[in-house]
């Protein structure tokens, strides 16, 4: 027995010398790994540089004999550094800062970004950067060129199928290292290789076709750059910026100085200096396309986030555009389209930057890398649709994207409305809104996410230029308030796609746009924004403040009162089937014993049910109830007794007493996303050819505008 023991003791002192060795050869193993998987990095990144500088040295060869049209970058004032590039394109070096300059400097140092190609600069280097933007306005030229650039950004949303030389067909770029020397056009977005261009250019010449995405992009050789008064237009600009060089570059320069004798960079940006009084700058662009100055920024010039001053020194290199606000240097442009073909169908985008998750100012840059920056417009309190829509009053056909949520959509048209344009344009929607019920019925998805998962952007805007055209309706409301005189009212109006609500819902919409205009910054997500206003729905659980509404309200439809039930706590219009983020209230999974008719966008009739309170609407958004549905009709008349919040698409306020009158306003174009419908497709070519037959002078603009609507109705 005792040597038994003996013999086990033994073997467990080798096996833990045996487990001992294994240990120390995983660690071995493992650094020696990570040691192997750093210098594979490491030489990828040296090896892409390498190809990058190679890729420039022979672009700027090839440009002294194309004679390619260039322009200045659109800088635009950045904090953020996970978005791509990552590396600077004037010193070729990593934009994020090491760790020795500690936290706070590497939060407060500013990134520049060019708003047209998207590149990318330290905000010290951006002031070197070479002209070698694309040329937005190109009017005179005979053809549009290849606008052949570094690959910085990969806008490929599908790469399997477009990382390929368009020329030899080869894959561009080494697998696993993306190191492959290639150019790739700032127009069509097409890759070449640079061995490749040559022989292109001999064969078939350097002009570009603008890409899949010609149809909706506004060629530059139809946009001309306006010449401006230099007393009036330009001379304060002058002013201004050189004021603001002669101050600020010396403090760069001092910087600058202080780095090369030793001391360490600090770039937190605090320049005192700069500032310039409110007459010395009237006018500043937003994006290209010149806009007057908000009086809220007529004071200072290229202010940063913490309230001091950046600049650089002239000659210009481009403007400083700063988020949640534009700040701006250097002469003010403005431009007109002029030789627009007769079959031309740009797209005139808008953009609405505080929507939703506010995805708008990386949307923008994005949209301007794919089309020309010129027809991408900023909406903003210092500028409406109107800039985009006199730019291309005089062209013939055109469309128009919104980028925004149901009050954007709802913006544009009534500004397109005010233009009376003889074929009024059909409108798409890129959702960036927190419903987007609009959206989710013309096939446009629930939100950007929506998009980034069929294909991104490029695909979205194909699918607009083969969309098909339907109608929307378009409502009135006249709001009148009791005055002290019960004879006399205060009367204004307002326009209505999706619904109109009164009570509960009205109430939780209320208290939503009060705490998010109090605190804007906290609603940065289309989730984050459900989930507060489910907050509030909760809080209207508890207080049921609008439990008095069938004795405070009453309702008629089309001259014929209609009883509310005694426990509904809110009265909901709607116009279309899609409302709280896609739940259908009126027409649902549910069986109906009454004799309504189906809901359409475009039958000129209105849909009423009621609510009983939000515990009911919180049951209707996870499918659990239906609404009870109380009328159809064209026309509604609400009359309130006493104070109720009420909602027109989103749009919350308080209603005095007095009525809500909804009548039919008319009909909007909107365009419907075809492949997502079986007769889309069908659809989309009989809109082509009727736009066709305009074109041609076969029919015009009227009976082109009752040949739409009719199919519309018909094929809906």
């Amino acid at each position: 027995m005792l040597d038994y023991d003996v013999w086990v003791s033994r073997v467990l002192n080798m096996w833990g010398t045996f487990d001992h060795v294994v240990f120390g050869w995983v660690i071995t193993g493992s650094v020696g790994l990570l040691a192997i998987i750093f210098s594979f990095l490491k030489w990828q990144r040296r090896t892409s540089l390498n190809w990058v500088k190679a890729s420039a040295r022979a672009k700027k060869k090839a440009w002294k004999k194309l004679n390619v049209p260039l322009s200045r970058h659109i800088w635009m004032e950045e904090y953020a550094y996970g978005e791509q590039p990552s590396t600077c394109f004037v010193c070729l070096t990593s934009l994020t800062f090491s760790q020795s300059l500690g936290t706070k400097a590497v939060l407060h140092t500013p990134v520049h970004r060019c708003s047209v190609c998207g590149v990318a600069a330290h905000f010290y280097c951006s002031q070197f950067a070479t002209k070698d933007c694309k040329c937005v306005a190109q009017a005179g030229h005979s053809h549009v060129q290849h606008h052949w650039s570094e690959r910085w950004i990969k806008m490929d949303d599908n790469p399997e199928t477009s990382a390929f030389c368009f020329f030899c067909d080869e894959p561009c770029g080494v697998p696993l290292l993306d190191a492959s020397p290639t150019w790739h056009c700032l127009w069509c977005q097409r890759l070449i290789h640079v061995k490749c261009h040559a022989k292109m250019t001999k064969e078939s010449g350097d002009a570009c076709d603008l890409g899949p995405l010609r149809n909706v992009i506004l060629s530059p050789l139809c946009v001309k750059e306006v010449e401006q008064d230099p007393i009036k237009g330009g001379m304060l600009s002058m002013i201004a910026e050189e004021s603001v060089a002669s101050s600020v570059y010396g403090q760069i320069r001092k910087r600058r100085s202080r780095t090369k004798t030793g001391t360490a960079r600090s770039f937190s940006g605090k320049f005192q200096d700069g500032l310039i009084s409110e007459r010395s700058m009237n006018y500043v662009l937003s994006g290209l396309s010149g806009l007057k100055k908000c009086n809220s920024e007529k004071s200072m010039d290229l202010i940063s986030r913490n309230g001091k001053t950046f600049g650089v020194k002239g000659p210009p290199a481009g403007f400083i555009q700063k988020r949640g606000g534009t700040v701006t240097y250097g002469q003010e442009k403005k431009y007109k389209l002029v030789d627009l073909p007769k079959d031309a169908r740009p797209l005139l985008v808008f953009i609405n930057t505080k929507s939703g998750a506010q995805n708008g100012p990386s949307l923008r840059r994005r949209l301007n890398m794919l089309l020309n920056p010129v027809q991408v417009f900023e909406l903003s309190s210092c500028q409406g649709p109107e800039a985009g829509l006199k730019l291309f009053s005089d062209v013939q056909n055109f469309s128009v994207l919104v980028c925004g949520g149901d009050g954007t959509v709802a913006w544009v048209l009534d500004a397109i409305e005010k233009f009376n344009f003889e074929s009024p344009p059909p409108v798409g929607i890129l959702p960036l809104g927190t419903g987007n019920d609009l959206a989710r019925v013309l096939q446009w998805g629930g939100g950007f996410s929506s998009i980034e998962g069929q294909g991104g952007l490029s695909s979205l805007l194909q699918d607009i230029g083969h969309a098909a055209v339907t109608m929307l309706d378009r409502w009135k409301v006249d709001i009148k308030e009791e005055n002290q005189d019960p004879n006399s009212y205060k009367t204004c109006s307002k326009f209505m796609l999706n619904y109109l609500g009164i009570g509960c819902d009205a109430k939780v919409a209320y208290e939503f746009h009060v705490c998010r205009e109090e605190n804007p910054e906290k609603f940065y997500s289309q989730f984050v924004n459900k989930l507060r206003y489910a907050k509030e729905g909760a809080k209207d659980i508890m207080d049921r403040a609008c439990a008095d509404l069938p004795w405070q309200v009453s309702l008629e439809v089309d001259g014929r009162e209609i009883q509310i039930p005694k426990d509904a706590e809110g009265l909901i219009v709607l116009n279309i089937c899609s409302y709280m983020g896609g739940v259908d209230l009126w027409q649902n999974d549910y069986d109906h014993d009454d004799d309504f008719n189906l809901q359409l966008i475009h039958d000129r009739t209105l849909e009423v049910v009621c609510v009983s309170g939000a515990w009911h609407l919180g049951k209707l958004q996870v499918g659990l109830s239906q609404a009870r549905r109380l009328a159809q009709g064209k026309t509604i008349k609400i009359h309130a007794s006493s104070p109720f919040p009420v909602q027109i698409d989103g749009e919350p306020f308080i209603q005095k007493p007095g009525s809500l009158e909804v009548s039919h306003h008319g009909q909007a174009f909107m365009l419907r996303r075809a492949s997502e419908e079986p007769r889309g497709r069908a659809v989309s070519i009989m809109t082509e050819v009727l736009l066709d037959a305009e074109c041609k002078g076969i029919i015009n603009a009227s009976q082109k505008n009752v040949l739409l609507e009719q199919m519309a109705l018909r094929l809906s």
